[in-house]
């Protein structure tokens, strides 16, 4: 799609180069998972974009589906993190920020599926600030512990929690970084990203949850540079680089809400052909298989070359 054929070859060209004393540091070209839980059905994907399999590059961005917890008491996590541009270990520090914020989660997972289900969205906003700050700062202790510089190993990261209960329809965005939050309803894209620094218009709450501001006057967008108030999960970190991102809201039934990097959020704001074309695709039910989710998220743009990582939830 665009205004001409891609550049690359439409298939992998180049594998990345191996070392045989680090096979686990490999990273393949694509990752593809899914689940049904409660009203919920998950498609997540990670590839890596032309440009890198033309170059024989890795793919920057990593990919973390987990589930914590059992029964209708389990949450979901859906972390997708992108390293940084032209840097040699951009691959290892998304893995490592997915890794982390995958730990700090698994860790306080029944506190978070509790204050899901009972709506408590302050403690949320607040608890997973830090939860981040503290992933992120470990991405750059790491850094000097490889004696590296902290601004080449760094990644974006962002974030979805499901929670299996089918009374829950909650569903929490969160993380630090660009990219693309999305909601398709009755057929139309809506473009829901927290703006952390356009406090103009009225701010999008999204799937019909009720107020954009709590009694308490705690607003559902904000930027949260410095973490101020008390967390019942974490100690408060240093301040992130990235302002924090933030976004609850309750679903419907019909709704699918699109989570991506970059790679994907970029085309699908830049060339109406591709909204299009994945509006027809993944409006309605069944939601689309694993094999067609893949087919769907590797439709090409003409300029659009980087990697691309997307998680969607179809609510039943």
């Amino acid at each position: 799609m665009g205004a001409g054929p891609p550049t690359y070859d439409p298939e992998p060209t180049a594998l990345p180069p191996a070392d045989p004393d680090g096979l686990d540091d490999l990273v393949p070209d694509t990752v593809l998972d899914g689940a049904r839980y409660g009203t919920a059905t998950l498609r997540a994907v990670s590839l890596r974009g032309d440009s890198a399999r033309y170059r024989g590059e890795p793919r920057r961005d990593s990919l973390l589906t987990a589930r914590f917890g059992a029964g209708e008491h389990a949450l979901l996590l859906i972390a997708m993190a992108t390293g940084a541009r032209a840097t040699p270990r951009a691959h290892r520090a998304a893995a490592e920020a997915c890794h982390w914020i995958g730990r700090a989660v698994g860790t306080s997972h029944e506190r978070l599926a509790r204050d899901m289900r009972a709506g408590r969205r302050g403690d949320l906003k607040s608890g997973l600030h830090r939860l981040t700050g503290r992933s992120l700062g470990r991405l750059r202790a790491s850094a000097v512990e490889q004696g590296v510089d902290p601004e080449e190993y760094a990644a974006t990261l962002r974030c979805l929690l499901l929670p299996a209960d089918p009374e829950c329809r909650t569903r929490v965005f969160f993380g630090a970084g660009d990219g693309g939050l999305f909601r398709l309803r009755d057929g139309e894209w809506q473009d829901i990203e927290p703006r952390v620094t356009d406090a103009a218009g009225e701010p999008v709450v999204g799937f019909g949850s009720a107020p954009a501001e709590t009694p308490e006057g705690d607003r559902l967008t904000m930027d949260l540079g410095v973490p101020t108030p008390p967390s019942p999960y974490e100690p408060a970190p240093e301040p992130p680089r990235e302002p924090f991102r933030f976004r609850a809201s309750v679903a419907r039934p019909g709704d699918t809400l699109l989570l991506c990097t970059g790679g994907l959020a970029d085309p699908l704001r830049g060339e109406p052909e591709l909204a299009a074309h994945l509006r027809r695709r993944w409006s309605g039910s069944p939601p689309p298989g694993l094999a067609d989710f893949l087919a769907d998220t590797l439709v090409r743009v003409k300029g659009y070359a980087d990697d691309r990582t997307a998680a969607a939830v179809w609510e039943a």
